[in-house]
């Protein structure tokens, strides 16, 4: 009798954490993709949680209205839960671009899965009650729980999504959570009430989730082939972003979280733009800082000027890098610059390195995304820009992918305010892209030795930058925006700008 009451209590400790494990895993997959499909992380995230653990606290509430049959209540709620997180990201994949209320749909899932697992938690103590002193219980049933969160958030980030994607991690967990409702029907069928009737439910449940995880590289295939209309040639999914490669014709797009970086049709403008008149300005280019632009495509260009020596390139994805220097039609696009002897890779937070470097150098490309969450933001702020400063040489030039002046004035104004409190001259410009309009760029220069008119050297065979920096930096009325704050640490206000004037176009 003891053996069998032990088997029992471990057969449904082992249950939570099941729970807590599946539970916050469909919590961060909600969470990612809503970040991929709707941008802006760390809003997403923080009412992605605010809402599951809300509905936790609203199914918890509920719970004490079942008083009957709680164990296979306790079973079918855990079919349930299976069913529906591990179908969670695949029915949201293919409504994102169908359907006018995605977001509700969302939030829905979300409320339905954050609700059946607080129900579980309160069931699995009333089932355990009579047969465990409460404060056993209690610490046991707790252990449990938070142990699973714990093994969830590691394995997310590290081994998941790499592996096996947002949609076959949903799927996979919610395979698990229904072979815990399978392995209780069997090993618990004594205290079952129609334990028959109860594991042809998790079967069926289960050979449901297993069909899907089978097709589900066809099923995001599809997904993402309506996303993005277009050929898609590539797709991966790292720790950091989802890279979508896609082809149309003679024109190939990358995209990061279902946000276009460049058209190979118009990626030269941009990147002209960006690397060219820095590198004309400065006093010297023996030694180049490139932070971001893990694509090699401001390298190449970079790479024109024969006094270069050395480029280092900071970006803190691996698998972006390893992508563009291996990648047959990347490489071509790139001219294969990542692995050109005189360029070093460094994958790591660029915020960090540039905090512990001590190197010098002649000039800074900075091509960051645009800064769309607070991650992103703090690559913008006040204190980056003086930790840059430290890291450049006297007469050095420093340029900045600034957004569009056109679409998001107070976002691009805020960043060149920033930069002007840094460096002793600043100045902006644009070009016109026409893959995204308008863009816009801030220059400084670390000294007063040169000005922005200075032309100590030019590149052969540029198709777009004519060295006349006076044509680049007039801006029309619509483009300019005043009484702009400056972006530091602990307020972040061009992480708000961005999302105010960015989310008027979505």
């Amino acid at each position: 009798m003891g053996k069998k009451f032990l088997r029992f209590e471990f057969l449904l400790l082992f249950a939570v954490f099941i729970i807590a494990t599946c539970g916050l895993i469909y919590e961060l997959v909600a969470g990612t993709l809503a970040s991929y499909l709707l941008g802006d992380s760390v809003k997403q995230f923080s009412f992605i949680i605010g809402v599951y653990l809300f509905s936790m606290g609203i199914g918890s509430f509920f719970s004490k209205f079942f008083n009957k049959n709680l164990l296979n209540t306790f079973v079918e709620i855990e079919i349930l839960v299976g069913l529906i997180g591990g179908l969670s990201s695949v029915i949201l994949f293919l409504l994102f671009e169908n359907v006018g209320s995605f977001q509700f749909i969302l939030y829905l899932f979300v409320f339905v899965t954050g609700f059946l697992v607080g129900l579980e938690i309160p069931l699995l103590m009333n089932i355990l009650k009579d047969r465990v002193e409460f404060k056993d219980l209690v610490s046991n049933v707790f252990t449990f729980d938070y142990i699973g969160a714990l093994l969830a958030s590691i394995l997310f980030p590290l081994v998941l999504v790499p592996k096996l994607g947002i949609m076959g991690t949903s799927l996979f967990f919610g395979m698990i959570n229904v072979s815990i409702a399978i392995a209780l029907c069997f090993l618990l069928k004594r205290e079952l009430k129609k334990p028959s009737l109860l594991r042809a439910k998790a079967v069926f449940s289960f050979l449901i989730l297993l069909t899907v995880f089978i097709f589900s590289n066809d099923i995001l295939a599809y997904s993402e082939g309506k996303l993005y209309g277009e050929n898609i040639i590539y797709t991966n999914s790292t720790p950091y972003q989802r890279i979508v490669l896609t082809h149309n014709k003679s024109d190939y797009r990358l995209y990061l979280n279902n946000n276009l970086q460049f058209s190979s049709a118009d990626e030269y403008r941009y990147h002209e733009a960006l690397v060219h008149p820095a590198m004309s300005m400065a006093k010297s280019v023996k030694n180049v800082l490139v932070l971001g632009g893990g694509d090699g495509l401001a390298v190449r260009e970079i790479l024109r000027y024969k006094d270069v020596q050395k480029v280092t390139l900071v970006d803190l994805d691996e698998g972006m890098t390893k992508l563009f220097k291996t990648n047959s039609v990347l490489t071509n696009f790139n001219q294969n610059s990542l692995n050109n002897p005189k360029v070093t890779v460094i994958n790591t937070d660029a915020y960090i390195w540039a905090k512990n470097n001590k190197e010098k150098y002649d000039v800074a490309i900075i091509d960051f995304p645009d800064p769309s969450n607070y991650s992103l933001g703090k690559l913008y702020s006040l204190n980056f820009y003086q930790t840059i400063k430290t890291i450049l040489k006297p007469d050095a030039a420093v340029v900045i992918q600034t957004t569009s002046p056109y679409f998001a004035p107070k976002s691009f104004w805020c960043i060149n305010k920033t930069v002007m409190q840094v460096f002793p001259q600043v100045d902006a410009y644009h070009a016109y892209v026409p893959s995204f309009g308008e863009w816009g760029y801030t220059i400084a220069i670390n000294g007063f030795g040169t000005t922005f008119n200075t032309v100590n050297r030019k590149a052969d065979g540029l198709k777009f930058y004519n060295y006349q920096f006076d044509r680049f930096n007039y801006f029309t009325n619509d483009m300019i925006s005043n009484q702009i704050e400056i972006n530091r640490l602990d307020n972040q206000i061009l992480v708000r700008y961005f999302d105010e004037e960015w989310g008027k176009l979505q």
